[in-house]
């Protein structure tokens, strides 16, 4: 970000720098993110092109891991081999190291293919670091909307469901979901869009049968229905003074949980209850 900010003032310092290192996979692909965060690798080497733009006597390392520049974006790896960036593979057991030497900077980076630490002596050192999500721990919880261990939101399904959630009418989009570059972020949008166009083009909508129903005379408040619910469907409200629970049907996808924490057995399924069940156990023995 910083280079590019540098890019849009147009700063001269860019022209007489001889010398710049991209770093790549700086804090991810690790224990700690062990994911990609995929945009990295276009963006260095479209950056050090136009650093040769800039300058044509620059001399450009970039230091990576693997080179992930996917499908057509492999020509922009072509062109920079063939302008004369060089490209330096090192194990993330033996990570390159940077140290300061009178005003310049000294970068050690052992070459793969040589078997040996090579020194470069730099103007500027440009980090790829790893793209990390926000805190969405609260509008997880708010939305009762799935996440990934790094702390993404995970969809419903990868294939059949790739941009909803498991709570229905909410869809998502963007660096929120994964690190992806632009273009498939707009692609995952106007998806998104579709989805919701789908939804709203429609005059009613047709809701599933079995839903949790609560017999308030029986409900404690407890609350236990109301935590264990992943789709947000139980609510404690208070009637007549007492703390009862209450279902939304519309939220309500019949998983059950509500009706198996219960401990005083007050929420049950619309269509399905345990007396239903009873019978037709009894029916079948």
């Amino acid at each position: 970000m910083e280079l590019d900010q540098e890019f849009i003032r147009g700063s001269d310092r860019l022209k007489h720098t001889e010398c710049a290192v991209f770093i790549q996979c700086v804090g991810s692909r690790i224990s700690e993110r062990p994911y990609c965060s995929k945009a990295c690798c276009t963006h260095s080497i479209r950056s050090a092109l136009t650093l040769k733009e800039l300058n044509l006597d620059m001399d450009i390392y970039i230091l990576y891991r693997d080179i992930r520049t996917s499908g057509e974006k492999e020509r922009l790896y072509t062109e920079a081999r063939a302008r004369g960036i060089l490209f330096i593979r090192y194990d993330p057991e033996d990570r390159p190291k940077v140290e300061k030497e009178n005003e310049r900077l000294m970068v050690t980076v052992t070459d793969h293919v040589l078997q040996r630490p090579l020194q470069i002596s730099s103007d500027m050192i440009i980090l790829a670091t790893a793209v990390v999500p926000h805190d969405t721990r609260s509008l997880s919880k708010l939305y009762k909307i799935s996440t990934t261990p790094e702390g993404f939101f995970l969809e419903a399904h990868m294939k059949l469901r790739p941009v909803d959630f498991a709570t229905d009418g909410i869809f998502l989009a963007g660096l929120c979901h994964f690190p992806k570059p632009i273009e498939e972020s707009i692609a995952q949008a106007k998806a998104a869009a579709a989805r919701a166009a789908t939804i709203l083009a429609k005059e009613s909508i047709e809701m599933e049968p079995i839903v949790s129903v609560v017999d308030e005379d029986n409900c404690n408040g407890y609350g236990i229905c109301e935590r264990v619910c992943p789709y947000g469907a139980m609510h404690l409200i208070e009637i007549n003074g007492l703390i009862k629970a209450q279902s939304t049907p519309a939220s309500c996808k019949g998983c059950r949980l509500c009706a198996a924490s219960c401990p005083s057995k007050a929420v049950d399924m619309c269509h399905f209850s345990q007396h239903q069940i009873r019978a037709q156990i009894c029916a079948l023995a």
